[in-house]
């Protein structure tokens, strides 16, 4: 097996989007090729009610898959499919935009004033561009809890893993979205196939992702060699982007360690950006604009 080594390790830049939401955007609206078929990743873990009650109020989406996932409080939402409801801890929303969505997505606190959660936005081939938008809701008892005999924890969100498979299905990128926990001073390595993009996202506690069986040093800025920078710690809001390899592997600190690590198939496919909307061309993206002044955006 090949360990991955890690490329490079980054804090997310602090920022207000929606209304007013006061979030941590790990990567997003910039070069999409390291993270590919991913485009976004935001952190919206907050303690203060009046960083997040003014919500995402109705907004489109077009070209892409969102998916929420909530780790405390929850997130009332609607759709102009007519879904509606709440997503409470340990929740999953897998929201396939497609040819064109409007939603709104409003944060509520636990009764702590808590509201934490993750938004990872997914990319769609030129294929599926304009599919039929889907819904998918996943409550936390769906979602498979796994533990090795080590201790560690995985939840699967999504993809196939240690023989399972998780609840969400049908994505176009097969993406492997695992949440896993690494009891303290323990090392782990966990496959992920080279063919494949892949990140690490820490929450918390703390730890160091190797590139070689014995510890040796890693550099941060690019791919590591033996006489590279030592190893350095990934800790809570750690982003970690991973190069090619056929295992990610972690040492865990003193407190243990937990992180996102979410990898899919990339789609080498060019990228036209507009805000929520994501295309292959600058004139689709027109298009979508028009569509969006011609309230024939829906279809």
């Amino acid at each position: 097996m090949s360990i991955r080594p890690v490329k490079r390790i980054m804090k997310p830049k602090s920022t207000r989007d929606g209304a007013g939401v006061q979030l941590r955007r790990a990567f997003g609206f910039g070069n999409t090729t390291d993270f590919d078929p991913f485009l976004l990743l935001d952190d919206f873990r907050n303690d203060n009610p009046q960083d997040y009650l003014a919500g995402f109020p109705w907004h489109p989406h077009r070209g892409i898959e969102t998916i929420t996932y909530v780790l405390a409080g929850t997130v009332e939402h609607g759709d102009s499919m007519g879904n509606s409801g709440a997503i409470a801890a340990g929740d999953v929303q897998w929201m396939t935009a497609g040819s064109g969505i409007i939603h709104q997505e409003m944060p509520k606190g636990d009764p702590a004033g808590r509201m934490h959660g993750f938004q990872l936005w997914a990319n769609l081939p030129s294929a599926l561009k304009m599919t039929t938008p889907r819904y998918q809701g996943v409550e936390a008892k769906d979602i498979p809890n796994l533990t090795d005999d080590d201790g560690t924890h995985v939840r699967l969100v999504c993809g196939k893993f240690w023989g399972k498979t998780g609840p969400v299905d049908g994505v176009a990128a097969e993406p492997i979205y695992l949440d896993v926990s690494v009891p303290p001073g323990h090392r782990k390595a966990i496959p992920v196939e080279t063919t494949r993009h892949a990140f690490a996202y820490v929450f918390a506690g703390s730890g160091k992702f190797s590139n070689a069986s014995d510890p040796r040093p890693v550099s941060t800025d690019r791919i590591g060699r033996a006489d590279a920078a030592p190893d350095v710690p990934a800790e809570n809001r750690s982003l970690v982007l991973f190069d090619r390899g056929d295992e990610v592997v972690v040492q865990a600190g003193d407190e243990g360690i937990r992180f996102l690590l979410v990898s899919g198939k990339p789609l080498e496919e060019p990228v036209a950006w507009y805000g929520p909307i994501v295309m292959n061309t600058e004139e689709q993206l027109r298009e979508a604009r028009q569509d969006l002044d011609q309230g024939t955006f829906l279809k």
